[in-house]
């Protein structure tokens, strides 16, 4: 590497005074990822304003060997967006480039930049009748070019898929500053390889999003969301597959959570209350939509399905939502989870997944194994029943020090639950990505076979390893010396 002063001087160059800062003030508050658990250095913040300027960004890197660890909104659960402690590496933010271009109604397709922000895109489709079908707890500050590089799912999985399903083109600066660009989508493509799908999910340790083109879905002219309690997670499970058989694309979110989750949230939210009068095991949240050619007879045909549920003994009590407000009011409860289980004190979780037919008999398994090997936790399970992906949360015993325990038995029980998940053939992630959290226990339990082949992948496109390093893909294991 060159000497620092000169480099940072041609990338102002390029950027331009407001495209690059060593600010303290500005820079130190993108330098800890959201859950305070790794904090790095940084040589400076570039922030370039268009893909041509980000373009020769990465060419001056490259060739001074500038490392870079690209960032949306910093708001990931496995620190893939920030940088190590060296100081050695070039945070970038994508943040000014948050186009939002013209909505296409006729191909139901918009393209935005990596910078826009999830909320302002659903914002910016009111009243045009279409919307994007991706939604989750951190909208506000979750980025499109994020939500990509991790291949985030949200809620709505269900019925439309991750990330992967969402993103019809992309545009992408490769590690030697070259453009990928297919931000226009086809129908039909058979020119080889799929490279959009390789760079999902990839976490810009193979390119940096600067642009999308994404999926459009018709706007919701009405919805139900219906709270119900159920005896057991076997019970919720056939009361998914009921709600597929009778209600089928209408079906957009089912969710679960146990009783003791959602305690914690009333006490955390000082002005809710519980939508059952009395408690149950399991509360499942569904949602249930329509466009306006059949909102009409929506309420009939829930209320049909719910009514054969409590026939066939699948539900102990449901409600459904008679407004907007309270349709808001129910997802409130299942969006403050993650707060109101950090108020209750330190925690280790796990964004897992295991096959969706064995979901609930893995939480039954899995939960008391934790539970009994470490005396004084409490495991929180809850998620996503129609995809499998489990948010596996053990709470820490009373009175100890948080961060202690995260760093020696936190890192155990995480140990040993991503040893369940293998056992029950899932993934140690769902939907938060790889990061610098889970890389060394990827290469631990990954298939050696898929482990070769990303690394392969990795140093063809970024031979010098200057795309966000120490991310996502293990070093490839060191053999005994000759």
């Amino acid at each position: 590497m060159i000497d620092p002063q000169a480099f940072l001087d041609q990338a102002r160059a390029v950027l331009g005074d407001r495209g690059l800062t060593q600010d303290p003030d500005l820079v130190s508050p993108w330098l800890t990822d959201w859950r305070g658990r790794f904090t790095g250095q940084a040589l400076a913040l570039a922030a370039p304003g268009s893909t041509q300027q980000l373009a020769a960004l990465v060419r001056l890197c490259a060739a001074d060997g500038v490392p870079i660890v690209p960032q949306g909104g910093n708001s990931g659960m496995s620190g893939g967006a920030t940088p190590d402690a060296s100081g050695h590496e070039l945070l970038l933010s994508l943040r000014r480039m948050d186009g939002i271009g013209k909505v296409d109604v006729d191909g139901r397709k918009i393209t935005v930049g990596a910078g826009a922000v999830l909320q302002k895109m659903h914002e910016a489709l009111e009243g045009t009748g279409l919307r994007f079908p991706l939604t989750l707890g951190g909208k506000g500050s979750a980025t499109v070019g994020g939500l990509i590089s991790t291949n985030a799912g949200g809620t709505q999985v269900l019925r439309h898929g991750s990330m992967r399903a969402l993103v019809l083109g992309l545009e992408v600066v490769l590690a030697d500053g070259s453009v990928f660009d297919a931000l226009t989508p086809l129908k039909k493509d058979n020119r080889g390889f799929d490279l959009k799908q390789l760079l999902i999910g990839s976490e810009g340790t193979l390119g940096i999003v600067t642009a999308a083109t994404l999926k459009l879905v018709p706007d919701v002219a009405d919805r139900i969301v219906v709270w119900a309690g159920v005896s057991t997670l076997q019970a919720a499970r056939r009361l998914l597959l009921h709600c597929e058989s009778r209600a089928g694309e209408a079906l957009e979110g089912f969710e679960i959570l146990p009783q003791s989750t959602l305690q914690a949230v009333l006490e955390h939210l000082p002005d809710a209350r519980a939508p059952l009068g009395a408690a149950h095991a399991w509360h499942t949240l569904i949602e249930v939509v329509a466009d306006k050619d059949a909102a009409a007879t929506l309420r009939d045909r829930t209320e049909a399905m719910i009514a054969e549920a409590f026939e066939a003994g699948l539900v102990e009590d449901a409600t459904l939502s008679v407004s907007e407000t309270q349709a808001e009011a129910f997802w409130l409860l299942r969006d403050t989870v993650a707060p109101a289980e950090r108020a209750q004190g330190p925690a280790v979780q796990h964004d897992i997944s295991v096959p969706v037919e064995t979901m609930p008999d893995f939480i039954d398994a899995a939960g008391p194994v934790i539970e009994a090997a470490w005396p004084g936790t409490r495991v929180a399970a809850f998620g996503h029943l129609g995809d499998g992906n489990v948010h596996f949360h053990v709470i820490a015993p009373k009175g100890v020090d948080g961060p202690s325990w995260q760093e020696g038995d936190g890192r155990a029980i995480s140990r040993q639950v991503h040893d369940l998940v293998a056992e029950w053939r899932g993934s140690i992630s769902a939907e938060h990505g790889i990061g610098q959290l889970k890389r060394d226990e990827l290469a631990r339990l990954g298939d050696p076979v898929q482990l070769a082949m990303m690394r392969q992948i990795k140093s063809a496109l970024d031979p010098a390893g200057l795309l966000n390093p120490g991310k996502l893909v293990p070093l490839a294991p060191v053999g005994p010396s000759d």
